[in-house]
Parts: C-alpha cells; structure tokens; sequence
C-alpha cells in the first residue's frame, strides 16, 4: 500500500500533528481511554525510543502495540517471552547449507522495524543480555559480524506487575534503555460501558483489530529525522539537569537517575512539542513525560519502599521542588 505525504517546513509541524492525530484516531476507534499511554506510544515513535508498558491482565497492553504496528507500514515482529527461550531464538543463527558447504546466518524476529516483546520478564538473565546492544546501539554483533538495524526501529515491551511466580526482574542497565515506563490502570465505569457497546456487533476479536497502514515507514523516518530541529531554551535544559541532580541525592532514592534520565527528557520533550504542533519546547512538556521517563529509573530506600512510598509520588514531590523557567 503506496501511502503519499510529504514532509513538513522547517517550523510548521502541523503534518507531523496531522500524522500523529490519525494513528490516534484509528487506535482510539478500537482502544477505550488510555489516551495517555497512545500519547507516550506516538511520542516515543518520533523520539525513537523504546517504550516498557506495565499493567494488570486484559488492559489493551499487546492490543494497543499490535494497533499501533498496524498502523505504520513498517515490519512487524511479536515474540512472547518465556523462561526456556534462548538468545538465538531472538538474533538468529548460522544454519549450514550442503550445497555451497558453508554457513549462512538466518536472521531471528528482532530483525524487524516494531517489535512486540510480550511479558518481557519471563525470560532468563541470558536471554535478556541479548537486548542490551541491540536496544542501545541498534545493531547486532554475532562472530565478530556486526549486523544494523533497519530504520525505523522500536520495541514495545510488557509486563505485568502480579503473578511474579517464574519471572526475572530486569537489571537496572536494561531499564534504563527504555525510554519510558508507562504505568496503566483499569477503565473507568463510562470506558468499560463503551468497550462492550463496541464489542455488541462484532463475531470476534479479528473485525475489531483490521486496520489499515496509514503512516509509511520513510514517513516516520523524516519526521524522527526533524527532532534536532525542535528549539529548546538552555533556561530548560538546566531545568532537565536540575530535576534529574535532585533525585541522586534525594533523602528518599537510592540510586537516582543517570545521564540517560536527562536524555530521555530532551528527546521526549521535543517529541511530544512536535507531537502537538510546535518547533519548541515549552516546560509542560518536559513535566508531561517526567514520570514515565523517570520512574523506572530511580530505585527507593528499603525505608521508604517499607513505608508504602511510591516513585511517582517522590517524582511529583521533585517536579514541584524544582524552579520551573518563566
């Protein structure tokens, strides 16, 4: 499917709005509520970062990311997680060919442009050591052969916060290579009404997820190419840097965010000015992604975590600490 468009002006970003506003539209067509985690979805797709979404079963986590691949005509990859999976079967392997006598590598599902890792921690450590190149520098080094992602690339991870039996928490340096961290929760009483209205006249779940592509891959590439291009006043990068100082020596955080943390500020930030039509960025904007750019890096004190605290509420706490410009 041919998909036309054309690349924004410097400084007019209402193409990338409009782009943006009908993967919106078509997800929202099919996905009740959970705007906010579409917002971040399509801020993280323009920032090229990877995105972790965390909630409890039966949310829309894997529908929403399988809408959203849908919607971009781009390759497409789902690999659910299990103890028992093993670094090949994500890279690839060197298969043996009796024909010519010699080995060709046969490439696994990450070799793709979006994918899918469905509940991400129920694979071993191994396995997991086997995203940390790939997610960091978009490539894979297999026998001293380096092989590139293709642009664009992404993962969309999940994981559910209960049913922990036979999972393996994260390390802390995988963690820290996702962008965000999107927390989602169960539906309101007027969402949960309008999810079985729409459900009435369906036979199955395949009628509800038929979408059609409506960004090209090239498409999004051009505007994940137009990020550098959003302004952002050096009054708001001491603001990131600021923030992100005060959760390493907050009385309450163990370990605080890294450069990493103040990245993924500046690239979220500008993502989502581009997102609602601006070439600059505004401080809302660096306060509208601090939580899930934050949250899934810092780590509280045993105190803290044996009082019930929580990281969202010690993110809140320092985004009100800190002096916003003016």
């Amino acid at each position: 499917m041919e998909i036309q468009s054309h690349p924004p002006a410097h400084g007019d970003y209402s193409v990338v709005r409009a782009a943006v506003n009908n993967l919106r539209e078509q997800i929202g067509q099919i996905i009740v509520g959970q705007e906010q985690m579409v917002e971040l979805l399509m801020t993280a797709l323009l920032a090229r970062g990877h995105v972790l979404i965390e909630g409890y079963p039966g949310l829309a986590k894997t529908l929403t990311a399988k809408l959203l691949a849908k919607s971009i005509d781009a390759g497409f990859s789902r690999i659910q997680f299990t103890p028992d999976l093993m670094p090949s079967d994500l890279l690839g392997t060197h298969v043996y060919n009796v024909q010519t006598s010699s080995f060709t590598f046969r490439k696994g599902p990450l070799f793709s442009n979006l994918i899918l890792i469905d509940e991400i921690n129920r694979a071993p450590a191994k396995t997991q050591s086997a995203l940390f190149e790939v997610m960091e520098e978009r490539q894979v080094t297999l026998e001293g052969v380096r092989f590139a992602m293709e642009e664009p690339f992404l993962i969309i991870a999940t994981q559910n916060p209960i049913d922990l039996e036979g999972t393996y928490p994260l390390p802390e340096a995988q963690m820290d290579r996702f962008l965000f961290k999107i927390k989602i929760s169960y539906p309101t009483l007027d969402e949960e009404v309008l999810i079985l209205r729409r459900h009435l006249d369906i036979r199955n779940m395949h009628e509800l997820i038929d979408v059609k592509p409506t960004l090209a891959a090239y498409e999004l590439k051009k505007f994940q190419d137009l990020l550098p291009s959003v302004h952002i006043e050096d009054q708001l990068l001491l603001f990131i840097a600021d923030l992100v100082h005060r959760t390493r020596i907050h009385r309450d955080i163990l370990i605080g965010g890294s450069p990493r943390a103040s990245l993924a500020l500046l690239y979220g930030s500008r993502a989502l000015a581009m997102i609602r039509g601006r070439d600059f960025v505004i401080p809302e904007d660096v306060k509208d992604i601090a939580i899930p750019a934050l949250n899934h890096r810092l780590v509280l004190t045993a105190e803290k975590e044996m009082e019930g605290g929580k990281v969202d509420d010690v993110i809140r706490q320092l985004l009100a600490q800190t002096e916003v410009p003016r």
